[in-house]
């Protein structure tokens, strides 16, 4: 599994939509692909394309009023692709415009799937804020899938080191020249060090009362932590 924070602007999803209970996607998820794809033709001049001329394929998710809040007994589910905004869905297909949003992505094979989507989801329950998409990098083999969590409305970086959400240029780490480092906060990095010489397991351990914040005990934060921090930048190298 890979991980990475993005922010990307506001899209739209052109596709076959569905609804269905949530405890069972499966049944009615697929079906729609079957059917999106024996008539992707309709479709073929409106999808964007990546470098290689292929097209960007969707997974993309939503609450039952289509409100992009995230699915709760039961959804909706659009099978199609990426396309201009301000295009215009033919006849029997529908479109969505996805909100300009800060996304955890994780690449994943679908074997990962379900235990990537439950762990991750119960690590940042707190701090999702709408529904989660698929989207398939290489187009002709659904095996391999980018989950995008949304975690912020707009652009906004994450520490990666505490994953202290960054929303005043003023939080960010300096390097020894004073210029901004990116990457980190003030109070992780800063003139170019980080501020603690922990070790991962003490970094754990001292972040806990910050997570408990969140109405978790503290096996339940620690589990959140181990389950994100392995994913910033600090700790995967």
């Amino acid at each position: 599994m890979r991980t990475k924070y993005l922010y990307k602007e506001s899209f739209a999803v052109i596709g076959k939509l569905g609804q269905g209970p949530a405890n069972n996607p499966m049944t009615w998820i697929l079906p729609l692909w079957e059917v999106a794809t024996a008539n992707f033709l309709e479709i073929t001049a409106l999808a964007k394309k990546n470098e290689l001329g292929e097209p960007l394929i969707w997974g993309a998710m939503n609450d039952n009023k289509e409100s992009n809040k995230r699915w709760d007994e039961s959804g909706k589910y659009l099978a199609g692709v990426e396309s201009e905004i301000a295009a215009i869905a033919p006849q029997g297909w529908t479109k969505w415009q996805i909100p300009a949003q800060t996304y955890l992505v994780l690449s994943i094979s679908m074997q990962e799937y379900p235990e990537a989507y439950l762990r991750f989801s119960k690590a940042l329950k707190q701090l999702i804020i709408g529904t989660i998409h698929e989207f398939y990098p290489k187009p002709g083999n659904p095996s391999l899938v980018d989950l995008y969590i949304p975690l912020a409305k707009g652009q906004l970086s994450f520490c990666q080191s505490c994953f202290m959400p960054i929303d005043d240029f003023l939080k960010f780490g300096t390097e020894a020249d004073g210029t901004i480092n990116n990457d980190y906060c003030c109070f992780c990095y800063k003139n170019g060090k980080f501020t603690t010489e922990q070790t991962f397991e003490q970094f754990v351990e001292a972040n806990i009362p910050f997570w408990r914040d969140n109405n978790l005990n503290n096996e339940e934060a620690k589990q959140c932590i181990l389950t994100i921090f392995p994913t910033l930048k600090r700790w995967s190298e």
